[in-house]
């Protein structure tokens, strides 16, 4: 089975342009259709928006958000029903449709209320991403962290966002810890009694970069029971993308100055989706790391959390620029061809690409099927 655990389309392509993603588009990288001609099979589109939304207009448009993924479901019922819950994956699976998941990327959506995270589970939530780059009064985000002025006493957890993951717990909600910073990531360890995961992060080691995991926290996952889910964003796969990437612009000022400039330097993923479409081939292709730097991510992560621990986090349209090779959602099978090559097995692969996510999305340690 092929999940996916992070995919921005909702946010980015229909609520920001308007897409039908039941019929195939020439914009972005995701469609019911290429879903399918990927082989993917169970798919987690994630709620979305930035810091600039908070409280209650926070809430609000994720609940729009969570409609217009309802609306989906019902625009094309032959190919996609909503799981409300991982034990409702394989049915539908089953089915030949498309198991759609539904999880909300930003605490800050739930607007410091256990009702609002409540009614989010009732919705269908699967996972909260408990910070987005911008921490709540609740949880400080890996950004804030590394590059805020935040006490030490004042980072992680406060007493509401003890309560909040304890909350999540009996709701059959996963935290995920993805864009969290480490004294965050840290608290949620120490206070969580089900598995956790880092839904869309890589590995720090090979790509310095405060969203990727330390090897403390890959061990720690481990220890959880939890799992990492790869990222295919070429700035988290290759810290010396972000590099080139400003050449780039530099390279084509007047190019760059007409789409903005600061809005491309801040990393506006539709200002940098427009600058990179609007640049030559070659030197495009110039600018993307190889698809085995990102294997080399996968098995960096299997050497220090181990294979059971290890997922699939695409960010598909939440970023504009992947590895060469991986361009929309029907790059799948190149994806799993080279790991293949790699010297992953089948069996690996299958817990890769599915069982390990059904059994944290399932609340379940991996110690049972050891004993």
């Amino acid at each position: 089975m092929l999940i996916d655990l992070h995919n921005d389309a909702i946010p980015r392509l229909i609520m920001d342009g308007h897409a039908d993603l039941s019929v195939r588009n020439s914009r972005g990288a995701t469609d019911l259709v290429r879903l399918r001609e990927g082989g993917v099979q169970a798919q987690t589109f994630v709620m979305f928006c930035d810091g600039r939304y908070r409280g209650a207009q926070a809430h609000a448009y994720a609940m729009a958000m969570m409609d217009r993924f309802d609306q989906l479901m019902d625009r094309a019922p032959q190919l996609v029903k909503q799981a409300h819950r991982a034990a409702e994956i394989p049915a539908i699976v089953a089915t030949g449709k498309i198991a759609a998941l539904l999880a909300v990327e930003g605490g800050h959506m739930i607007a410091d209320s256990l009702e609002n995270l409540e009614t989010f589970c009732q919705r269908g939530m699967v996972y909260l991403t408990l910070t987005w780059n911008n921490s709540t009064a609740w949880a400080t985000s890996a950004r804030d962290e590394v590059m805020g002025n935040i006490p030490r006493d004042k980072k992680g957890l406060s007493a509401l966002g003890v309560d909040i993951v304890t909350r999540m717990n009996e709701l059959g909600a996963v935290a995920d810890l993805s864009h969290a910073g480490e004294q965050t990531f840290y608290d949620v360890i120490r206070t969580t009694r089900k598995p956790v995961m880092a839904s869309h992060s890589n590995a720090y080691s090979l790509a310095p970069h405060y969203r990727n995991l330390k090897d403390e926290q890959l061990a720690a996952l481990r220890e959880n029971s939890g799992l990492v889910g790869i990222n295919f964003y070429a700035g988290f796969v290759d810290t010396a993308y972000h590099t080139r990437f400003a050449a780039l612009i530099q390279a084509h000022q007047d190019l760059a100055d007409s789409l903005g400039s600061e809005r491309l330097r801040q990393g506006n993923v539709d200002a940098r989706t427009a600058f990179l479409e609007a640049l030559p081939p070659n030197e495009t292709q110039n600018l993307l790391p190889d698809l085995d730097r990102l294997i080399d991510h996968v098995d960096h992560i299997v050497a220090i959390a181990g294979i059971d621990h290890v997922g699939i986090g695409s960010d598909f349209d939440g970023a504009e620029a992947y590895p060469k090779g991986l361009h929309d959602v029907t790059a799948y099978p190149i994806l799993l061809a080279r790991l293949k090559a790699r010297g992953y097995t089948a069996e690996m692969l299958a817990k890769l690409t599915g069982t390990n996510t059904l059994r944290v999305l399932s609340g379940k340690s991996h110690l049972i099927d050891e004993q």
